[in-house]
C-alpha cells in the first residue's frame, strides 16, 4: 500500500492562521517537504515549524535558478521542468514506500504555489488530498480593511509578471484586482496602475499578516524595498477607506420592530430567521420568563414585563424604534397564535406609529410540537381555541367549543386553565361532551421541548381537568383520531361521506 500525498496551505504568514487541519496533518507525517530558494531558507518550514515533531523526515526541495539567466540548454523553463521532476521522482520514493507525504504551501497550494506542480506529477499515480489556505489576496484585504467586492462586482486577479501595456488593460475594466508577484516586476505594475488611471485608488501590502507587514498607497512605494512576497490591491470602489480613520458622521439607524416567534420550548424548535432577527435586535421586549429563553448579550437592551400588559408592551416596542432602534418582541410559539403579533399591530395602527415598520417572523406552535410528540393527531382538519376570557366572554368560548365539536374538528386548546380561572376547563370538557362521545381521544401535552416535558393520551371522559394548568396544551379529538397499538396518535386524512 503506498502513502499518501498531501497539499498543505499554510496561510499567508500569521501563524495563527494556519488551520486546525493542517496543523494535524503536519503532526501525523512521515515526511514534510518544502521549497526554498539557494540559500536554503523556507517561509513555509517556519511557518510549520510549531507542529513538526521528532523522527519526520525533512525533504528540502531547492530552487536550481531564479528568473535569471542560466546556463541549462532548455533556459529557464527546461531547468526548472527537470527541478520539478526531480523533486517529484524523491517524493515518489517516499509514497511507494508506504510513507505519508505533506507538502508545505505559503497561502492555497493550488493558488500560484509551487505544490501544483508536485501535485500535477503525483496525484494521478497516488491518494491525495489538498487542505486550503488562506491567500495573500484575502490576508491583504484584511488587513487594509478593505473588502474586495460586494454585489456582482468582478474581482480579477493577475501576475505580476505580464507586460504592463496588458496589465493596464484588464485593470481599466475590472472592478477590483489584486496583483501578484512583485519584486522585479513593481515598476512595470505600476506603471500599468497608472496607464489604467486607477493609481490613485491601488494599495500595496508586503508580507501581509506577520509581524513585518507595510501596507501604504501603491504611488508611494519605492521600487527599491518591494519584495516578493508582496502585493498590489485595487479594492472595490464601493467600500470605504477601510482602516483608516472615518470622519464621516455614521447614517442614522432606521428603527424596526420585529415581533418573533421563539417555538414553544427547546432552543432547536426557534427557526434560523427568528434566532437571526433575535441576535441582531438592540432591544428585546417581551413577557419575563419568554426573554430569559434568549442568551444574554451585553449589547441588548432587556424590557421584561408582566404577561397581561400586552398594549403597553407593544406601545414601548414601537417608541424604541420610532427613536431607530432595533426592536425584537419576543413571543412563544409562533407570534400570529394568541401571541404578540396581533397586540403590536393593533397599537402600530394608532396615528403616533405611522410610519414604524413592523414585520412579523413565524415559530412553530405549541399545538404542532405536542401534536407531534404522540404522532398525528392534526392530520385532518382542525380548531385552534382559546380558554382566556380575558378578551372575550366565557360564553363565547363555550359556543365557538360547542360549534367546533358538533362539526367534528380535532381541536387545540390554548390557555386551558389558570389559577385566576380554575373552573372553565371543566366547563369546556361539560360542553364538548355535549355532542362528542366520552371516547374521544384527548391529548394533554405540558412544558413540550422544556425540561419538565410529560404528554399524556386519555379520553374526553377519563380527562380531569385538574391536572391542567398553563404550561399545558390540550388536543381534542374527533371522532376520526385513532390511537395505534403503539400508543402513537392520528387523525385520519379520510372523512366518511
Amino acid at each position: 500500500m503506498t502513502g499518501r500525498l498531501y497539499g498543505v496551505g499554510l496561510g499567508p504568514g500569521d501563524p495563527e492562521l494556519v488551520t486546525v487541519k493542517a496543523a494535524r496533518l503536519i503532526g501525523a507525517a512521515d515526511v514534510v517537504a518544502f521549497h526554498a530558494a539557494r540559500h536554503g531558507r523556507s517561509v513555509a518550514r517556519a511557518l510549520a515549524e510549531p507542529y513538526l515533531r521528532a523522527g519526520q523526515v525533512e525533504e528540502l526541495l531547492v530552487y536550481p535558478v531564479t528568473t535569471e539567466g542560466t546556463d541549462h540548454p532548455g533556459g529557464y523553463q527546461g531547468a526548472i521542468d527537470e527541478f520539478y521532476e526531480a523533486a517529484a521522482a524523491r517524493l515518489a520514493a517516499h509514497l511507494d514506500a508506504g510513507r505519508d507525504v505533506v507538502v508545505l504551501a505559503e497561502g492555497d497550494p493550488f493558488f500560484y504555489g509551487s505544490y501544483m506542480h508536485m501535485h500535477k506529477r503525483l496525484a494521478h499515480r497516488y491518494p491525495t488530498e489538498v487542505v486550503p489556505g488562506v491567500t495573500s489576496v484575502s490576508g491583504a484585504a484584511a488587513v487594509l480593511g478593505r473588502p474586495l467586492v460586494e454585489r456582482d462586482e468582478v474581482l480579477t486577479v493577475l501576475p505580476g509578471t505580464l507586460p504592463a501595456e496588458e496589465l493596464a488593460e484588464w485593470l481599466a475594466t475590472t472592478d477590483s484586482a489584486a496583483v501578484m508577484k512583485l519584486g522585479r516586476t513593481f515598476g512595470q505594475v505600476r506603471e500599468a496602475f497608472e496607464a489604467a488611471g486607477v493609481l490613485d485608488r491601488a494599495l500595496y501590502v508586503e508580507r501581509a499578516t506577520t509581524d513585518r507587514q507595510r501596507t501604504l498607497p501603491l504611488a508611494d512605494v519605492d521600487p527599491e524595498t518591494v519584495p516578493y512576497f508582496s502585493l498590489a490591491l485595487l479594492p472595490s470602489p464601493l467600500t470605504g477607506p477601510g482602516n483608516l480613520p472615518d470622519t464621516d458622521e455614521p447614517a442614522p439607524q432606521s428603527g424596526q420592530v420585529v415581533v418573533v416567534g421563539l417555538g414553544p420550548g427547546a432552543r432547536g424548535w426557534t427557526t434560523p430567521e427568528a434566532a437571526d432577527a433575535v441576535a441582531a435586535a438592540d432591544d428585546l421586549v417581551g413577557y419575563g420568563p419568554y426573554l430569559d429563553r434568549v442568551p444574554a448579550n451585553p449589547r441588548q437592551v432587556r424590557h421584561p414585563s408582566d404577561n397581561r400588559v400586552e398594549a403597553e408592551r407593544a406601545a414601548h416596542a414601537l417608541e424604541l424604534a420610532r427613536s431607530g432602534r432595533r426592536v425584537a418582541v419576543v413571543s412563544s410559539g409562533d407570534p400570529g397564535v394568541f401571541a404578540m403579533a396581533a397586540a403590536v399591530l393593533e397599537v402600530a395602527a394608532r396615528p403616533e406609529h405611522a410610519g414604524v415598520p413592523v414585520r412579523v417572523l413565524p415559530g412553530l406552535t405549541a399545538a404542532q410540537a405536542v401534536a407531534s410528540r404522540v404522532g398525528a393527531p392534526l392530520g385532518h382538519d382542525f380548531a385552534v381555541v382559546s380558554l382566556s376570557d380575558v378578551l372575550k366572554p366565557l360564553d363565547v368560548v363555550l359556543d365557538r367549543l360547542r360549534a367546533a365539536a358538533a362539526a367534528d374538528l380535532v381541536i387545540a386548546v390554548y390557555n386551558p386553565r389558570s389559577k385566576a380561572r380554575p373552573d372553565q376547563l371543566g366547563k369546556a370538557r361539560e360542553t364538548l361532551l355535549e355532542v362528542r362521545d366520552p371516547e374521544t381521544v384527548v391529548v394533554v401535552g405540558r412544558d413540550v421541548g422544556g425540561p419538565e416535558e410529560r404528554v399524556t393520551v386519555t379520553t374526553l371522559g377519563e380527562f380531569d381537568p385538574e391536572t391542567v394548568d398553563m404550561r399545558c396544551l390540550v388536543i381534542v379529538g374527533s371522532s376520526q383520531t385513532r390511537v395505534t397499538p403503539s400508543g402513537q396518535v392520528y387523525t385520519s386524512r379520510r372523512y366518511p361521506g
